[in-house]
């Protein structure tokens, strides 16, 4: 046996982890390992391959021209290597074991706990890792095993399906609305503050579709995360927009019509092809599924 017939799959995952987190300590995290472990198990790789792989830096570690090179193929055994997994824990027959869903922040907060809860009773024996994010989880690498998403995934080998689109509303506090009084007219919202996005432009550029073009400028309050958002409408910050159902249901909340058409937010339930059949995984996608139909127009 020759040195490079040792650079088993481990030293090659260890290099992917430096070469994309840029240090030891970043790939020790993301391992679960030691750094020295980290720092030995290149040492290894580097002596089978007889080449250097990484620059050492004092703030970390760069690529050499080689490493560099050798970053595809990299990452190309580890998809594969993923796929052997998921193939493998797709064969699972049981209906026991873990599930993790992702979902958006909303979606997480206020919908799913209640769906979750009720599977508990019901699935006693499957355990569910809820993974609240507004971020892209990878089904590919288990880091989720059910994602629920607001837009169509573009990712091969998953497995999809539209429940339908999500109403939204345009809402105001019943202080703000005391202190402030109701928009009639699609042009009064001018003269009302409306509480905006941040970084995001979906309502800027909704306001421009309705024909009133804005900048940021024009939103005295803005934040990008939607739970803190409806929180900021809650208080009496300004007019704002949330999922109709979440508005309606909150009594210290007025709903404003003005008449025009808003944008539905689709939700699809996804989950990568080779474990949507596992037992625990179809059991948790119909109870989604029957969970969050009634949020749909």
């Amino acid at each position: 046996m020759t040195k490079l017939d040792s650079l088993d799959w481990s030293l090659v995952q260890t290099f992917l982890a430096v070469a994309e987190e840029g240090s030891l300590s970043a790939a020790a995290r993301r391992l679960g390992a030691s750094q020295p472990t980290i720092g030995r198990q290149i040492k290894t790789a580097e002596h089978l391959l007889g080449v250097d792989l990484f620059h050492r830096r004092p703030r970390g570690f760069d690529l050499t021209e080689t490493g560099a090179s050798l970053v595809a193929p990299a990452r190309a055994m580890s998809e594969a290597a993923q796929t052997i997994a998921l193939a493998a824990a797709g064969r699972d027959q049981t209906l026991s074991g873990t599930v993790r869903i992702t979902a958006s922040m909303v979606i997480s907060s206020t919908y799913l706990p209640r769906i979750i809860a009720g599977l508990r009773e019901s699935e006693p024996e499957i355990e569910i890792e809820l993974v609240p994010s507004d971020t892209t989880s990878n089904l590919l690498y288990r880091e989720a095993d059910i994602a629920v998403r607001m837009f169509r995934p573009e990712q091969l080998d998953l497995v999809t399906r539209h429940l339908g689109d999500i109403a939204l509303g345009m809402f105001a506090s019943r202080y703000y609305i005391a202190r402030r009084g109701m928009p009639r007219q699609p042009d009064e919202m001018l003269d009302h503050d409306v509480v905006g996005y941040d970084r995001d432009r979906s309502i800027m550029d909704g306001f421009a579709q309705m024909g009133f073009p804005v900048g940021s400028d024009f939103f005295p309050v803005r934040c990008d995360d939607n739970l803190v958002y409806w929180d900021l409408v809650k208080a009496g910050c300004g007019i704002g927009f949330s999922q109709l159902e979440l508005g309606r249901a909150d009594p210290d909340m007025v709903e404003i019509d003005l008449g025009l058409p808003l944008p539905t937010l689709p939700i699809w339930l996804t989950a990568h092809e080779a474990m949507r059949q596992t037992p625990r995984i179809r059991r948790v996608w119909e109870a989604l599924a029957e969970g969050l139909l009634p949020l749909i127009s």
